[in-house]
């Protein structure tokens, strides 16, 4: 799924919101958690999951064109644990 189909399911389970309003919300919904996580912070949305940061250590990488070194420099990234909830639906059969 993608952005607009989000926005487009969103908008027809609430048909009283206009498209500008559902286009905000979503808008500070990312916005929000976004900001959290360059913080340093985590979000936790129960039954859904975990948004957090991991720290990656400076690597030695390779160009796969080239197969050159190339310096990759630390940083963060985003990481996601999802929730038991949503584990179990994605396994039920």
């Amino acid at each position: 799924m993608i952005r607009s189909e989000l926005l487009q399911v969103l908008q027809k389970q609430n048909p009283d919101l206009r498209a500008e309003e559902i286009e905000q919300v979503v808008d500070i919904f990312f916005d929000e958690i976004a900001q959290r996580l360059a913080e340093g912070g985590r979000v936790e949305l129960r039954g859904f999951g975990a948004f957090s940061t991991r720290d990656r250590e400076a690597r030695v990488g390779r160009n796969p064109r080239t197969g050159e070194a190339v310096e990759v420099p630390a940083k963060r990234v985003p990481y996601f644990k999802a929730g038991k909830e949503i584990r179990k639906r994605l396994n039920e059969n």
